[in-house]
């Protein structure tokens, strides 16, 4: 495991930072102490999905796994590297039927403009679950990223699980594979 851990932190750039303000040096140093939990938590807080490869999620997954703890997340990640990111600002109508667990479960299709309807993967952030009515950050993984590319911050997209629509979503990110975030620019 340390050794996945260590493969992942070189695959950092050196002026890379964490959202905690850390670099690959400080990961390096904490597993030098056998902090294994505490390098993984701080390389899964670097941003940056233009540098982050496949393989570096990948990475941290499996060291997550053989530590025990749980490795959804990482997953995740791996995928938006994958397929790119899209995050809204969700609304669900209040008549939805049940809750909405948070990790990605549901694949509901969504209206993306010109007739199209597609099909997403969902995260919930910050929630365990969005209740009917309930309004919350979402993180979208497209199953066929060609068709979102058009989305840009503010556009409005609508959810469905059937008639009538589920929610209401607004963009607030979208960045294709190998592009920078904008927080990252």
């Amino acid at each position: 495991m340390t050794d996945l851990l260590r493969r992942a932190a070189a695959l950092v750039p050196g002026d890379a930072r964490s959202d905690a303000g850390c670099t690959s040096a400080d990961v390096r140093e904490y597993l030098d102490h056998d902090e294994w939990e505490i390098a993984l938590d701080l390389l899964g807080d670097f941003d940056g999905i233009a540098w982050q490869t496949s393989e570096y999620w990948k990475l941290l997954a499996a060291a997550a796994e053989e530590l025990y703890l749980p490795s959804k997340w990482f997953h995740w990640r791996e995928a938006e590297t994958r397929l790119g990111l899209i995050r809204a600002d969700l609304q669900l109508v209040p008549s939805t039927r049940n809750p909405i667990p948070a990790q990605g479960v549901l694949r509901p299709l969504w209206h993306v403009g010109g007739g199209d309807y597609r099909v997403a993967r969902m995260w919930i952030e910050s929630k365990p679950e969005l209740e009917a009515g309930g309004r919350a950050i979402v993180r979208l993984t497209a199953l066929s990223p060609e068709g979102w590319r058009h989305l840009a911050p503010g556009a409005v997209i609508t959810m469905h699980e059937g008639q009538p629509v589920a929610g209401t979503a607004t963009v607030i990110e979208y960045a294709g594979v190998g592009e920078t975030r904008q927080r990252d620019r």
